[in-house]
C-alpha cells in the first residue's frame, strides 16, 4: 500500500471510496476535508457553512467529527447531522439552509469494509466533472502543506463554529410537500420496508405514521456487517427476507432503500423483483400518466429503452448521459427535467433536489398504488401495455486489475457484426461499449465507477434473449 495521498484519492461516479483502515483513513479524509474548505473558499462561500452527515457504516460518526473538526480549524462554518441520516436528507438540507455544500461520509451500496467520501455543491445533488475536478487539485495542493489543522469538536460547538442538527424535519416537511401523504395514509396498502441496516431506518414510517395503510420495517436496526446480504443494495440476492415476509403476510409491495438511501428496490405482492429499470419506469409513467405533469426525462446510458418510448408518446425529450448523477444531475437542471434515472435504481424529481433519492421513490410508487387501486403487478402491466414487453438483466464479474486494459481492449478490437444472432447497427462508446441491436435491444460492457467490477448489462424483449446477450458480451471480454 502507498502512502502517497495523490495515488489514493480518486473520485469516482460519486465521491471517493475505499476500504477501511486501508487507505479509508483519517489522515485522508481529513485531506478530503481540507480540500472541500479550499474549494469553498477559492468561490468565495466557505462562509455560508457546510452540511457534515454520515451513514450507519463503521466509524462514520467518528469520521464526520474529523471532518468537522478540519473545517472548524479553518473557521469555516459547519452543521454536524447528530445522528446518521440518509444522503438525500443531507443533500436537501443543503438548500434549505442557503449551505455552501455538504459532506457525507458513506459508501453507499458497497459491501461492509468500505466506507466513502461524498461532496455536494450548493445545489445539493451530485458534484459535477469540472467541480470534482476542482476539489481533488485542492486535495492534491494542500498535501504540500502537510497534515491539516485542527480544532477539537468540544471546543468548536462550545465556540460556536459547529452547530449541531437534526436534519430529519425539514427533509420530511419536504417530502410531505411532494406527494399526498394523506392519500397514501388512508388507501389501507400493507408496505414492507426494508432499510437494509441502513441510514434510511425509519423515514417512510415517520413520514406515513397515522392511517389505515399499515407500515412495517425488517433490518431497522444499526449493523455496519449488513448480516445476510453481500452489500446493502436493493437487489434480487438481497432481498430474499423482503421478498418472503411480503409473502408472509399478504402485502401491497416490499420497498427498499440502500444503505445511505438514495437508491431504492423492491419486489411486488407476489414477491417478484421489480428491476431498476422497471422502478424507472414505472415512476416516469405515474409521473407522465398518472400525475399529467410534462417535462423532459434524463437517463444513463445503463437505462432502459421504455424511457426513450415514454419520451416519444409523450411528447417530451429525452437526454442520454453517461453513468452517473455527476452527469445526470446537471443536465436536469439544465432542462428542468421531470425525471432523472439510472440503472443503479437511484432517480430524481423536479421540485426536489437534482439528486437520487430513494425515499421519494418509495412514496411516489406508493402514491400511483394509492391513486389508482392497481396491484403492483397490475401497474407493470398497465406499463407495459403502453410501451411493450421489456426485460433486463446485469451481470457482475470481478477481474485482476493487471488486466483492466486488456479485458477493453478485447472488447474494443471484436466490432462484432452480430451478437446473439442480431445486427449490430450501432456502438456508442461514451461510457464503455454499448452495442444497439437490430431489433431495438441492447447489450454495454462497462467498469464499475465505485467498485473493482466489470458489469455487463443487456435489455431485450424476452429474458431468453437477455441471457444470450449476456452470454455473448462476456465472450468479448475474454473473462
Amino acid at each position: 500500500m502507498t502512502t502517497s495521498i495523490n495515488s489514493q484519492i480518486s473520485f469516482g461516479t460519486d465521491g471517493w471510496r475505499a476500504v477501511i483502515a486501508e487507505d479509508f483513513t483519517f489522515a485522508n479524509v481529513r485531506a478530503c476535508a481540507r480540500g472541500v474548505g479550499r474549494h469553498l473558499r477559492s468561490l468565495g462561500t466557505a462562509g455560508q457553512g457546510v452540511i457534515v452527515g454520515y451513514d450507519t457504516r463503521f466509524g462514520s460518526e467518528r469520521f464526520a467529527a474529523a471532518i468537522a473538526e478540519v473545517l472548524a480549524a479553518d473557521e469555516i462554518p459547519v452543521f454536524l447531522c447528530e445522528t446518521y441520516a440518509p444522503t438525500p436528507t443531507v443533500s436537501y438540507n443543503v438548500i434549505a439552509r442557503q449551505a455552501a455544500g455538504a459532506i457525507i461520509v458513506t459508501a453507499s451500496h458497497n459491501p461492509p469494509e468500505w466506507n466513502g467520501f461524498k461532496y455536494k455543491p450548493e445545489y445539493g445533488g451530485s458534484a459535477s466533472p469540472a467541480i470534482i475536478a476542482a476539489v481533488e487539485r485542492e486535495i492534491h495542493e494542500g498535501e504540500a502543506e502537510g497534515p491539516p489543522n485542527l480544532m477539537p469538536l468540544e471546543e468548536a460547538r462550545q465556540s460556536g463554529i459547529v452547530t449541531m442538527i437534526d436534519p430529519a424535519p425539514i427533509y420530511v416537511d419536504q417530502l410531505r410537500s411532494l406527494v399526498d401523504v394523506d392519500r397514501i395514509r388512508s388507501a389501507g396498502l400493507r408496505v414492507v420496508v426494508d432499510p437494509m441496516y441502513g441510514a434510511g431506518m425509519g423515514y417512510l414510517i415517520e413520514t406515513l405514521d397515522g392511517g389505515a395503510t399499515e407500515l412495517m420495517e425488517i433490518h431497522g436496526e444499526r449493523n455496519p456487517a449488513f448480516p445476510g446480504m453481500r452489500q446493502p443494495e436493493p437487489i434480487s440476492h438481497n432481498l430474499g427476507e423482503l421478498r418472503e415476509t411480503v409473502i408472509r403476510y399478504g402485502c401491497s409491495v416490499g420497498l427498499a432503500t440502500d444503505g445511505d438511501a438514495d437508491r431504492v428496490g423492491g419486489v411486488d405482492e407476489r414477491g417478484r423483483f421489480l428491476t431498476p429499470l422497471q422502478f424507472f419506469a414505472l415512476l416516469a409513467f405515474y409521473l407522465l400518466e398518472i400525475r399529467g405533469e410534462r417535462g423532459p426525462l434524463v437517463k444513463s446510458i445503463t437505462s432502459s429503452r421504455m424511457i426513450d418510448i415514454l419520451g416519444e408518446r409523450y411528447g417530451v425529450p429525452v437526454y442520454e448521459e453517461p453513468v452517473g448523477f455527476k452527469y445526470v444531475g446537471p443536465r436536469m437542471m439544465e432542462t428542468d427535467a421531470l425525471i432523472g434515472g439510472e440503472e443503479s435504481g437511484g432517480f430524481g424529481f423536479r421540485g426536489h433536489v437534482p439528486e437520487r433519492d430513494g425515499v421519494l421513490s418509495a412514496l411516489y410508487i406508493l402514491d400511483a398504488l394509492a391513486q389508482t387501486g392497481r396491484t403492483m403487478s397490475g401497474l407493470l402491466d398497465w406499463l407495459y401495455e403502453t410501451v411493450g414487453p421489456h426485460h433486463y438483466d446485469r451481470l457482475d464479474l470481478a477481474f485482476p486489475p493487471d488486466r483492466r486494459t486488456a479485458v477493453m481492449g478485447s472488447v474494443a478490437d471484436s466490432q462484432p457484426a452480430e451478437l446473439a444472432g442480431m445486427s449490430v447497427t450501432g456502438v456508442t462508446t461514451s461510457d464503455g461499449f454499448r452495442f444497439t441491436l437490430e431489433d431495438g435491444s441492447w447489450l454495454l460492457i462497462r467498469f464499475s465507477g465505485t467498485e473493482p467490477l466489470l458489469r455487463i448489462y443487456a435489455e431485450a424483449r424476452s429474458m431468453e434473449r437477455v441471457q444470450r446477450l449476456i452470454s455473448a458480451g462476456r465472450d468479448l471480454t475474454g473473462i
